[in-house]
């Protein structure tokens, strides 16, 4: 699963793509730097986030200061989520060591919502915040049973299926990325049945996919239901969406379609420089990583088309702890960051895509494109995925359920031959044991 520091290096990519020969004399001013007092006797705000989360790098901060000279922004970072998160939850707990504003990261805001929300303000009735403009799934993501939304979200993870364009064309495919869409539009299963048809033909040692485990991951993305009820209750075992999803891509290892990596390993870096794999599910901020991980070699070679199926991987909330020195501006604040304008100049620079669907129609969004993937329509192409995704039930231990399904299990089909119940069967020991169940 994504980190802020994957996040981070593929904003990085990405948001230079976006802003070649976009930049305005205004952008330029705004950007310089960290935010800076303009005022003695001003209000400080501090913001506490993790990674290179996009916010201060693109200038959002300076803009806000700029038009609020009283206020000054502080923001610290700690580079990897997994060291941050339990931190704030220790913070919130004790009431003290808290930013005005903290990031959440999506797979921890079940927990924080369950958990944590008497802890933090309710930011629905705060000026400048409209529901409306927000995606369905993405407000409900940080919303509580009782109607109080305690997190704002700043970017989504919609995917598409990111594809080699001169692969698909050796193996006899079509290369026209909405023709490639039609392929396997609506059904993950054809999919599958497009990799057995590039497989038929494909050059030697050329993979369909980099990995069965990336595959299930996306499926499970489009699913309402994944691992947890409405209740709270661990349903994953029993949840036939997740189980035929697990043995869906254990099919493709079966199949001989994967390049049998493990995401985020440097022998799965090697795989874009070599061309090891045709296609990979790819959320918007992958693309940088692709664009750094493939270099000048893959300009033009990739290409991005809709998924099957609408699916969503990362995503990241704002939420003001009560506790904070100044709840009230910090809110004001987290209204402004993730309003539709900003949220649109955040994808501009940084490649962070909206989870303001009202941002979409913006030129910084609608118009834009990625050079290195061909000239993609990326804007109009996430942003359909975004607006299919499911309203999903998050759970507080999802990425633990994840990682185990997709490391412990998935793994030992891809690279170890284990059939698909072997390999389920070692996940869901692997994850009752986490679960101390």
């Amino acid at each position: 699963m994504r980190s802020g520091t994957h996040r981070a290096i593929a904003g990085l990519a990405l948001g230079a793509a976006l802003l070649a020969g976009c930049a305005t004399d205004a952008d330029e001013a705004a950007d310089g730097g960290s935010a800076t007092a303009r005022k003695d006797g001003g209000t400080t705000l501090t913001v506490g986030v993790f990674g290179a989360f996009g916010l201060q790098e693109a200038g959002l901060y300076d803009a806000y200061t700029a038009a609020h000279p009283d206020v000054t922004i502080k923001q610290t970072s700690i580079e990897r989520n997994e060291n941050y998160y339990p931190q704030l939850l220790t913070h919130l707990s004790t009431g003290s060591g808290l930013a005005d504003l903290q990031a959440v990261e999506v797979n921890n805001i079940a927990e924080i919502t369950a958990t944590q929300a008497d802890r933090l303000v309710d930011l629905s009735a705060v000026p400048g915040v409209d529901q409306s403009a927000f995606l369905p799934w993405k407000w409900a993501q940080a919303t509580t049973s009782d109607g109080r939304t305690v997190g704002l979200g700043t970017d989504i993870g919609p995917q598409g299926i990111c594809y080699r364009k001169d692969l698909f064309a050796a193996a006899g495919l079509p290369t026209d990325r909405e023709a490639v869409g039609r392929l396997w539009a609506g059904d993950w299963r054809k999919y599958l049945e497009v990799g057995k048809e590039y497989g038929a033909k494909a050059p030697a040692g050329k993979a369909f996919v980099d990995s069965a485990s990336g595959v299930m991951s996306a499926i499970t993305g489009s699913s309402a239901k994944r691992f947890y009820d409405e209740d709270g209750k661990v349903i994953y075992k029993t949840n036939r969406a997740v189980r035929a999803a697990f043995d869906l891509a254990a099919e493709f290892a079966g199949a001989g379609l994967s390049a049998k990596l493990q995401q985020f390993t440097p022998t799965w870096d090697q795989g874009f420089s070599n061309g090891s794999f045709a296609t990979l599910s790819c959320p918007a901020w992958m693309l940088g990583y692709i664009q750094d991980k493939a270099g000048a070699a893959g300009k033009g070679t990739w290409d991005i088309a809709q998924a099957p199926l609408p699916s969503n991987w990362g995503g990241s909330f704002l939420v003001v702890p009560k506790a904070g020195k100044h709840a009230e501006e910090a809110a004001r604040l987290a209204a402004w960051l993730t309003a539709p304008a900003q949220q649109a100049r955040l994808f501009e620079k940084r490649g962070s895509f909206p989870s303001a669907s009202a941002a979409y129609p913006l030129p910084a969004v609608a118009g834009a494109t990625h050079p290195y993937f061909g000239g993609a329509p990326i804007g109009e192409i996430f942003a359909r995925a975004a607006e299919g995704v499911p309203v999903t039930v998050l759970g507080p231990k999802d990425l633990l359920i994840a990682q185990n399904l997709t490391d412990v299990g998935m793994l030992q089909v891809d690279q170890k031959g284990r059939s698909a119940q072997q390999g389920w069967e070692a996940a869901v020991k692997a994850i009752d044991n986490a679960l101390d169940q």
